[in-house]
C-alpha cells in the first residue's frame, strides 16, 4: 500500500466468510439456549425438549420467537452485530454504501433468514459461494458482513544474508 495515499475499506476490511459466520452462528444461538431454555424448562417440564409443536404456549412463543426477534434486532441496530459477530470482529452494513443498513435493511434481513432456510438451508450455504459472501437473506435486504483483514504479511530475513 502506497502511504501517500489514504487506505480505502477494501484495504483494510474484507467480506465475511462461510465458516467464521458459522462460527459466529453458533456463539449466538448457544447464548439465547443458555437464556431461554432455563425458564421454558421450568415452565413446560422437559418434556418441552422432546415437543413436535412448533409452539408449546405463550411463553414460548415469547421466549423463542419473540425474544431472539427482538434481541438480534436490537443488536444490529446498537452493535451491526449479534454477540457472535462481535466475537469474530464482523459487522453488518449497507452493500451499497458500506454505512449503517437501517432498520428496514434489518427486518428484512432478519425475516429473510426463515426464507433462506427454506430450500434445504441453501440460502444460507450461498454464503460460501458468493464472491461478496452474501447469503440470500443478505441479498434481499442489500447488506453485506464484513471484518477486518488480518495475517498482515510480514517480510522475512535471516541474520547471515
Amino acid at each position: 500500500m502506497n502511504s501517500d495515499f489514504p487506505a480505502t475499506m477494501g484495504d483494510v476490511m474484507k467480506y465475511t466468510g462461510f465458516w467464521p459466520r458459522v462460527g459466529a452462528s453458533l456463539i449466538d444461538t448457544v447464548i439465547i439456549l443458555v437464556l431461554t431454555y432455563p425458564i421454558l424448562i421450568s415452565i413446560y417440564g422437559w418434556s418441552y425438549l422432546d415437543g413436535d409443536n412448533l409452539v408449546e404456549g405463550f411463553a414460548d412463543l415469547l421466549l423463542s420467537w419473540i425474544f431472539p426477534l427482538v434481541a438480534i434486532i436490537a443488536f444490529w441496530i446498537y452493535r451491526q452485530a449479534t454477540p457472535g459477530k462481535m466475537a469474530i470482529q464482523a459487522r453488518i452494513v449497507d452493500a451499497k454504501t458500506g454505512q449503517k443498513p437501517t432498520l428496514q435493511q434489518y427486518i428484512v434481513r432478519y425475516i429473510g433468514y426463515f426464507l433462506a432456510s427454506i430450500p434445504l438451508g441453501l440460502g444460507i450455504f450461498w454464503v460460501a459461494w458468493d464472491k461478496k459472501k452474501q447469503g440470500w437473506h443478505d441479498k434481499l435486504a442489500g447488506t453485506v458482513v464484513i471484518s477486518p483483514k488480518s495475517g498482515q504479511t510480514q517480510e522475512v530475513k535471516f541474520e547471515g544474508k
